[in-house]
């Protein structure tokens, strides 16, 4: 029987499209970078963002650091709250500690952002802990984060799953052995959940209630 739940931020709890976008924008023009449409940065919601710059830096010249500072100078004071609940989140966490289950955040962003994320969303009172990455990079891998959760909270693998919408939260909880969940609406494509392979595909936050009711 599962009982413990790791459960990804961005793209499984919150939508948040706008504040990331709105955020890689701002650094790329103070970079005097050319601004690509807000719909061809949607790769950045999810994977680690010095990877990310690093990435669509590329043969710029511009340091990636320097991107990702800029970025959370606007990110840490406006983009974070740039963000929505999805329709049903609320009424599926407190479904999940109504039956005991435990409910953990496991995000590679920085915590330091998603306390006042859930705070703001009045969420946090769903979780056991928060776990995320250091705005020095540490833990903002995926597996070496559900690794550190392991180690600091000595989980049953075999009562355990992960909820994510990436192929690095589906990477990660096979890592680690447990049963991984990928839902449909987050930021994920068809081609991404494929590569994934998760062990179940939820398309809503209703399915994803149904199937945590179940397993």
């Amino acid at each position: 029987m599962i009982t413990n739940l790791l459960i990804d931020l961005d793209g499984t709890l919150t939508d948040p499209k706008l504040g990331i976008i709105n955020c890689v924008q701002h650094a790329l023009a103070e970079l005097g970078q050319a601004m690509p449409p807000g719909d061809d940065l949607l790769w950045f919601i999810g994977p680690p963002l010095r990877a990310s710059f690093e990435q669509l830096l590329v043969g710029t010249g511009e340091d990636a650091e320097r991107a990702v500072t800029i970025y959370r100078e606007r990110f840490g004071t406006i983009g974070l709250l740039e963000n929505d609940v999805y329709d049903g989140v609320e009424e599926l966490l407190s479904a999940q500690t109504a039956a005991g289950k435990r409910q953990f955040i496991a995000s590679t962003k920085p915590h330091v952002y998603i306390h006042p994320i859930l705070e703001h969303f009045r969420l946090n009172h769903h979780f056991e802990r928060i776990y995320g990455s250091e705005l020095d990079g540490t833990r903002a891998v995926k597996s070496d984060l559900l690794r550190y959760i392991f180690a600091e909270l000595d989980l049953n693998p075999t009562e355990t799953v992960m909820i994510g919408d990436r192929v690095h939260d589906m990477a990660a909880a096979k890592a680690v052995g447990v049963t991984s969940i990928w839902v449909d609406y987050g930021y994920g494509d068809a081609a991404e959940r494929d590569q994934a392979e998760p062990d179940h595909i939820c398309a809503t936050v209703s399915e994803l209630s149904e199937l945590l009711s179940t397993i």
